[in-house]
């Protein structure tokens, strides 16, 4: 037992010392961060406005259109959209969003344009004329039958991959020409809107007990947490098997099996480096948790926080179990492909077994979220290699009977025996091959072995 624990430990801090473990545990929150915020900061660095030059016949949209892009229309329609979403905007959202609308507004500047009784071609040519010589960005050409279904409105823009601008631009042409149909036809626009305006739809979910619960935070976190679990199986899956490969190409684990068990030595492995995962996995779940709590004190973000489910301690202790359960069933993979391949180049070639199984995994996720209570969520929940990733995304959604998650920990718990046992047989011969890749006949041969 003393050297199983000194094995444990020199593999834990092995892995938890090294620079590489605090930098990885450090970036994965920061690329998390950057890939929710960056974006945004991407698309809020403004350049030039766009200058556009509207020629239209009728003399009708252009006021319509400087109407809709103002800041004003824009604020009644995401006002309108709170509504419609049933979100209710406080004084601080009010305030950002009037000064996001007058951000986008600034972007534009509408040109009129006078056609002077010119043909369709001559206006084009002269408007082209202009973009290239820098007068102005954009045209649009109004057609004469702009009230036609058929209608055809031409815009070009120098700046055509600026799909932000050129939406709404879409956006505010569609609202005016609507809008001007709807006065020619003698109807009010109002009524329209209001005899058009979407039910109020108040949905929520119920759990077996019958209780009402908001789940539309619910996709969100279970994908948080399934795709945490996936990456950390795979990066520690993936090191067990670069341990187990670089012990045998420098042929420590000759040395190693003097003074230990085979089986205790991966046993060892495998509890160490788990451990370490553990660790990691326990540092962005607090830090996550902190997080929350942080943003729970603060005024603006308190609505969001209100959809995202309730996560008890009974939960987090489940989820760490079936990380662990995770982790020894493809760790185990990992070490029986280690102790077969001659280098890391050849244990990559094999890696994408277990990979792919765990990504399949992740996938059913999703039908998981769907219908926590159908027969496909309860067989891919208790099926061995799918259940670690599945199960606690179900577990989130909608907690299934004690019943099911103590089947679920079982089958996976006696896999894990039956490969730890074959993992340690085919590692006790594998270790001390040289020079050739085994084949499946050898390692079938290594098993029956007693």
């Amino acid at each position: 037992m003393k050297k199983f624990l000194a094995i444990v430990k020199h593999e834990y801090k092995r892995v938890v010392l090294k620079w590489s473990f605090l930098i990885s545990t450090l970036l994965l929150p920061f690329l998390a961060v950057c890939f929710a915020f960056v974006p945004m900061i991407i698309f809020s660095l403004k350049g030039e406005p766009m200058r556009i030059a509207v020629a239209d016949p009728s003399g009708k949209l252009l006021p319509r259109i400087e109407k809709n892009l103002s800041v004003e229309r824009m604020i009644e329609r995401a006002q309108q959209a709170a509504k419609d979403s049933m979100t209710q905007i406080n004084g601080s959202q009010d305030e950002k969003m009037r000064n996001t609308a007058a951000s986008v507004m600034q972007d534009f500047v509408l040109v009129p344009y006078d056609l002077a009784g010119r043909s369709g071609d001559a206006v084009r040519t002269d408007l082209i004329s202009k973009v290239v010589a820098n007068e102005i960005d954009a045209f649009l050409i109004v057609p004469d039958n702009f009230d036609s279904a058929q209608a055809s409105f031409v815009f070009r823009s120098r700046k055509g991959g600026d799909f932000i601008s050129n939406d709404t631009f879409q956006d505010a042409l569609n609202n005016a020409v609507r809008s001007q149909r709807l006065a020619d036809a003698n109807i009010s626009e109002e009524s329209v809107a209001e005899l058009s305006a979407p039910v109020n739809f108040d949905a929520k979910g119920i759990d077996e007990a019958g209780v009402e619960k908001d789940s539309s935070g619910v996709m969100a976190a279970s994908f948080v947490i399934g795709l945490m679990i996936y990456i950390t199986l795979a990066i520690y899956g993936q090191a067990i098997m670069a341990a187990v490969v670089e012990e045998k190409e420098t042929r420590i684990a000759e040395i190693l099996f003097s003074s230990a068990r085979p089986f205790k030595l991966m046993l060892g492995k495998l509890v160490g480096v788990g451990l370490a995962g553990l660790t990691q996995l326990a540092i962005w779940v607090g830090s996550a948790a902190a997080l929350l709590a942080f943003l729970a004190l603060q005024t603006d973000f308190r609505q969001i926080l209100a959809t995202v489910p309730s996560i008890t301690p009974v939960m987090i202790t489940l989820f760490l179990t079936y990380f662990l359960l995770g982790f020894f069933l493809y760790a185990s993979i990992f070490a029986l492909i280690g102790s077969m391949v001659t280098s890391v180049q050849e244990g990559g070639q094999f890696a994408f077994i277990p990979v792919m199984i765990m990504l399949a995994a992740f996938y059913f996720c999703f039908a998981v979220i769907r219908d926590p209570n159908s027969d496909l969520s309860f067989w891919v929940t208790i099926s061995p290699f799918l259940a670690p990733i599945t199960m606690p995304v179900r577990i989130l959604a909608e907690t299934p009977p004690a019943w099911q998650i103590a089947l679920s920990f079982l089958i996976n718990a006696a896999t894990i025996t039956g490969l730890v046992w074959v993992a340690a047989r085919v590692y006790r011969v594998g270790m001390l091959m040289y020079g050739k890749r085994a084949t499946i006949p050898e390692v079938w041969k290594w098993i029956r072995q007693a």
